[in-house]
């Protein structure tokens, strides 16, 4: 019986259903990512609608990410242990009850409650779809090529792309259709996938509840001191008080981790080689990147006094950039140079559009303050994003696909998590809560992407350290 009429014995599908599997696993990853930016254009709607202050106002994007960042472990467990298609399905679940509840929130817990409830769900969909890509094209080097090349675009656009079709919805509909868009889009792929996801068996074993709970207890309580620090005042015994337990929490999943027979994160996995570098580079490549679009939207909003739709539309030409680099660009090159150059290279071009973005004025204008800018970031993270994705990914045994999908993914997401953090305690600092003075707003706006291009810089040269010159099996044949 051949590939192209029917299911493997294992239960992968044919060659002809791989594709359309690859299609929605990249639109999977469009969705859990779009959903930390779609909001991005609506947030001035729901700060005004639901009261939340502007200090506060980074915890709509927060609750998110730290619920997403911070089960994403688990979520790697659950996908080897379950089987990755039915964690999948789970997962959509739970983000179209989350979506559900943030849109219909009349109150700040609601939001904040139905956001976390997305950033669940997002933890589940995101480790089993990686895992259920390796099962698809992990034996065929030169199709898994570009298969990440599809996967890898979808992130960034789906950053990028959040923010303009929040723009349309917020501008045409209103704020709460940024999450109910959700629902639909759930609905549909719910029915598709049985018809095209490999089943994948799952196995025995236990779940580490304890080290979930404290990864991401810590995480939250990091996250909510940087927030706070600007309000409270970074000597204050409230911030370093909640700050030493976020850090006591995360030793103390180390611990967990240490002594479990079947730990939520193998310790011994981050010796890998070039798993920790490459990991290290997807997490300050978010810590610079989600900062930026943030502020780059409330400056374009707040100072140069776009609306919903101009704004959203004024960052369409860093998804087109973003997309032509990933999917015809990026596999090229690092099938002719490596992974390692391109990460290095890419990260600093980030920062450097980061620093360009820093110069913008309180009178500027998109062509000459933001357009030039954020193309060159947008090139920047086309370039180190795939490469360390693809490098991480394939430093990992086999078995612990799931595993190392989700400390991958959890990497990209605490980035996010604590670099938006630090940005928002940075822009406060600087005058970004002085609502209604351009001048103020934008001395803090560029304070942050400052911050955003030093992490950048920094995770550059992290990767010209730790990873080694040698091309991840993820890239090869990849324009075969």
């Amino acid at each position: 019986m051949s590939a192209s009429s029917a299911r493997s014995a294992s239960g992968a599908p044919s060659d002809a259903r791989r594709w359309s599997a690859l299609a929605l696993i990249a639109l999977a990853q469009f969705i859990v990512i779009m959903d930390t930016s779609i909001i991005g254009v609506a947030l001035p709607r729901i700060q005004s609608d639901l009261g939340f202050s502007q200090e506060n106002l980074s915890w709509v994007f927060n609750a998110y990410v730290v619920a997403f960042g911070g089960l994403l472990l688990l979520g790697g467990r659950l996908s080897d242990l379950l089987g990755a298609r039915r964690l999948f399905s789970a997962g959509w679940v739970v983000l179209a009850a989350g979506s559900l509840a943030a849109g219909l929130a009349g109150e700040v817990w609601v939001e904040l409650t139905g956001r976390a409830l997305q950033g669940v769900g997002a933890a589940l969909i995101a480790p089993s779809a990686l895992t259920l890509l390796m099962t698809l094209f992990g034996s065929r080097p030169k199709e898994l090529g570009r298969a990440f090349a599809l996967y890898g675009a979808a992130a960034p656009a789906g950053g990028t792309a959040g923010v303009f079709l929040g723009g349309v919805i917020t501008q045409y509909a209103s704020w709460p259709w940024v999450f109910y868009i959700n629902v639909p889009v759930a609905l549909v792929v719910l029915l598709v996938t049985p018809a095209v996801m490999p089943s994948g068996a799952g196995r025995r074993g236990s779940v580490d509840l304890a080290g979930a709970v404290t990864v991401t207890a810590g995480l939250a309580a990091a996250v909510y001191a940087i927030v706070r620090a600007p309000e409270t005042g970074w000597g204050s015994g409230e911030t370093w008080l909640v700050l030493l337990a976020g850090v006591a929490l995360i030793a103390a999943f180390v611990a967990i981790q240490s002594r479990r027979r079947e730990p939520l994160m193998r310790l011994g996995i981050l010796r890998a080689p070039n798993l920790a570098g490459a990991n290290l580079a997807q997490l300050l490549m978010a810590a610079a990147w989600i900062p930026m679009w943030f502020f780059l939207n409330l400056y374009l909003q707040q100072v140069l006094g776009l609306g919903a739709f101009a704004s959203g539309a004024a960052l369409l030409p860093m998804t087109v950039a973003i997309m032509i680099m990933m999917i015809v660009l990026a596999p090229r090159l690092i099938s002719r140079f490596g992974p390692k150059p391109l990460v290095v290279l890419g990260l600093l071009a980030l920062g450097a559009g980061m620093f360009w973005l820093s110069l913008a004025r309180p009178d500027g204008s998109f062509l000459v303050d933001v357009l030039p800018a954020s193309l060159l970031a947008a090139v920047g993270m086309s370039l180190a994003f795939i490469p360390s994705l693809g490098t991480a990914l394939s430093s990992a045994r086999p078995e612990e696909g799931g595993l190392a999908s989700g400390i991958v993914n959890t990497s990209y997401q605490v980035g996010s998590a604590l670099g938006l953090a630090a940005m928002t305690a940075i822009a406060a600092a600087h005058g970004s809560r002085e609502l209604g003075d351009p001048a103020a707003l934008t001395e803090g706006f560029s304070a942050a992407f400052t911050g955003a291009a030093v992490l950048a810089v920094v995770g550059g040269l992290a990767a010209l350290l730790a990873l080694r010159a040698a091309p991840a099996p993820a890239e090869e044949g990849a324009n075969g």
